[in-house]
């Protein structure tokens, strides 16, 4: 076996979703996948910080921070979500421009509700080929 494919065989095998995996992101996803010359690279973007805060009427906003490491638009983020621990979707936030000068980044996004009882909430980031997945954050609910 040559080395270039003993490294792309190990760096498949390091990586969360697997070598030949089906595209289908998930919370907490793997963030890399392999090129064809024998490297990795970043497959989503990451997802380094999120704060929420309550607003006077009960509901919350959050301000979260993206690391996406394209620098073209049809490689780049394009929007994240925040989610319960058991994967309902609270809010998303759709990215109106790429961010390739401007690493990390972060914005905000509310008002909107969080369920009584959810303790703490998953944020993902999205990327604009691949969908959902890449490093999360959890945030926990100020109550």
């Amino acid at each position: 076996m040559s080395t270039r494919w003993l490294v792309l065989l190990v760096a498949c095998a390091m990586v969360t979703w697997g070598c030949g995996a089906e595209d289908t992101a998930a919370p907490g996803g793997g963030t890399a996948e392999p090129e064809a010359s024998g490297g990795i690279t970043q497959r989503f973007p990451d997802v380094v910080d999120a704060e929420l805060t309550a607003t006077a009427d009960g509901d919350y906003e959050i301000a979260v921070t993206v690391s996406s490491p394209y620098d073209t638009p049809e490689r780049d983020a394009d929007g994240w979500r925040v989610l319960t621990s058991e994967g309902e979707v609270l809010a998303e936030h759709d990215l109106a421009h790429h961010h390739a000068d401007e690493q990390p980044f972060t914005r905000t996004r509310g008002p909107f509700a969080i369920p009584d009882g959810v303790d703490e909430v998953i944020v993902e980031g999205r990327e604009l080929e691949h969908g959902y997945g890449g490093q999360t954050t959890t945030a926990e609910v100020p109550r």
